[in-house]
């Protein structure tokens, strides 16, 4: 079953091509966390099957990154701090998190948007701080197109160069996939307990 996920992945990504790796990126780094790993590291064995370009692929992909940081960025501005608050619970956005990557920004300045874009968590939600400070958006469009371009070339290059081995990749994928899969599982039942605590606690506060 988990190689027919995997084959299902590889041939979804062929068949979306640099478009899909684009919306894939774009989910990635906005407020619908997408893994990268399951996009570019198939797309990188795709590229060294000679279906696709390896140059495409991660300008696709830093584009995409870009794009979904900039999406981030200006609903930050827009909306501000309270009102991401207050909607982020929808998409499993907290204010724990937001704390935890206005920490980072705070600590590391302009120069987080770049290494935050290599650390889980914070790789999709350090541009909503950078909003916030109304940071100046040359300055993150650079460091955010770095960040992204060395993550997207060592998942590419990672696919590409064990692409020739499908046994070595398979393997990979397929811990990728479980991954994936239990972390999906665990945010729906995390999401479903919170909103049942919260009706509880509603429900005791009108006795």
């Amino acid at each position: 079953m988990l190689d027919e996920i995997i084959n299902f992945i590889v041939n979804l990504v062929a068949q979306m091509g640099y478009a899909g790796i684009f919306i894939m990126m774009f989910l990635e780094s906005s407020f619908f966390p997408f893994p990268s790993e399951v996009a570019i590291i198939p797309a990188g064995y795709l590229v060294s099957k000679g279906e696709m370009n390896l140059y495409l692929v991660i300008f696709c992909a830093i584009a995409g990154s870009l794009c979904g940081a900039l999406f981030n960025y200006y609903l930050a501005v827009t909306l501000g701090r309270k009102m991401l608050i207050k909607y982020g619970h929808y998409v499993f956005f907290t204010e724990k998190v937001m704390k935890k990557v206005e920490d980072y920004f705070a600590a590391h300045g302009h120069i987080s948007t770049f290494s935050g874009r290599l650390i889980p968590v914070v790789r999709q939600y350090i541009s909503l701080p950078a909003g916030l400070a109304k940071m100046n958006i040359f300055l993150f469009s650079f460091f955010t197109a770095l960040g992204a371009g060395i993550w997207v070339i060592v998942l590419a290059l990672l696919g590409y160069f064990l692409g020739a081995n499908e046994e070595v990749i398979k393997p990979y994928l397929t811990n990728a996939v479980i991954i994936t899969i239990i972390a999906v599982s665990a945010l729906i039942f995390i999401y479903f307990i919170r909103h049942k605590n919260k009706r509880e606690k509603n429900r005791e506060n009108r006795r």
